[in-house]
């Protein structure tokens, strides 16, 4: 670990050989939890490369305790979280109204870190079992078209990065790579970051990780989802093409609401307005659900345009398939929380 750590002090880069190899050290034991934290903090001091971030994530996946097999067309929708916005469940609400509009989504996710609630816990609160296997959560997506993948069980080799991370107590390069470390070999993705200025990074990871199309998106206030507050910084990502563009809710035809009428509370809460969203209950809930549903299948190609992508998204919900993908897990998991409570 010496070598690198002494490289990085000097602000040099790692090629991606270097990464993945230092990322080892930490899942073999090879590193001692000093020296997995001197890495972490050199990283973030030099500043990480989009092919650093994507060696570590790609070592994070070949180490994950699940393996796959391809889903033709699959994709996944996270932010990065760490906006302090407090927001409601946005992605996993706008995950069940983009697999009602046909397009198999992967939804992988954990317990709150920086928000109040995180899809973990809003869907445990619904009833959906966290405890698939991969046999089951291969049967769901061919079946449902979303299934919900328990980071924690995903990645049980993180656990002694984990642990450093939450002894360091600062950002890290593990704030940004959530969303981008799916054992799922995704065809596409909609990635939110609350930080403006890692737009072309992420994109750029997401192009080295083999996504054949995303868009990474930056909302009105530096949401990390978008935002009906004002204008949202995007920038898709088609085959290794770059481009930039902004949007604003009006070009949509849909109206716009302060970051303040969209806060959640507990699981309990963030749970009620998930079904109410997905019951049709008007409102900005709803609204910023059709929003970020609509970017999302405009990130897969379900949709030519974000403006087609907000339609096939209400017909989604008015239509009830999205509530029937929720319906499913809720029904599907009985057999697993019954077992687990014995």
């Amino acid at each position: 670990m010496k070598q690198y750590l002494e490289k990085m002090l000097e602000a040099e880069n790692l090629s991606k050989q270097e990464m993945k190899q230092a990322v080892l050290k930490g899942f073999s034991g090879q590193a001692s939890d000093s020296e997995l934290a001197a890495f972490l903090v050199a990283l973030r001091s030099k500043g990480e490369t989009a092919e650093e971030i994507a060696a570590l994530v790609e070592v994070i996946r070949e180490q994950s305790s699940f393996t796959f097999s391809p889903v033709s067309g699959v994709m996944d929708n996270c932010g990065t979280g760490g906006d302090g916005s407090h927001s409601f469940n946005i992605s996993t609400t706008s995950a069940f109204v983009i697999a009602g509009a046909g397009v198999t989504v992967a939804k992988h996710g954990n317990r709150s870190i920086s928000s109040s609630t995180g899809s973990a816990d809003v869907l445990e609160a619904l009833g959906v079992s966290l405890d698939f296997g991969t046999p089951q959560i291969e049967e769901i997506l061919q079946e449902n078209k979303i299934a919900f993948l328990y980071a924690p069980h995903m990645h049980q080799g993180l656990r002694r990065y984990m642990k450093v991370r939450r002894e360091l107590r600062i950002p890290t390069i593990f704030n940004l790579i959530g969303p981008l470390t799916n054992p799922v070999q995704l065809d596409s993705q909609l990635v939110g970051i609350y930080r403006r200025d890692m737009l072309p990074m992420i994109a750029a990871v997401l192009y080295h990780l083999g996504r054949k199309r995303a868009v990474v998106v930056n909302g009105a206030d530096h949401m990390d989802e978008a935002s009906l507050a004002g204008e949202n910084h995007l920038i898709l990502m088609e085959k290794g093409e770059f481009i930039p563009f902004t949007i604003q809710p009006e070009e949509l035809g849909l109206p716009s609401y302060e970051n303040s009428k969209i806060k959640g509370g507990s699981a309990r809460d963030n749970a009620e307005i998930l079904l109410d969203v997905l019951r049709g209950k008007p409102g900005p809930y709803y609204d910023t659900v059709l929003l970020n549903a609509a970017i999302g299948l405009f990130a897969n190609g379900a949709a030519a345009t974000i403006q087609d992508g907000v339609q096939l998204a209400r017909e989604s919900l008015e239509s009830g398939a999205a509530l029937s993908k929720l319906e499913y897990l809720i029904q599907y998991s009985k057999p697993v929380t019954a077992g687990s409570s014995l």
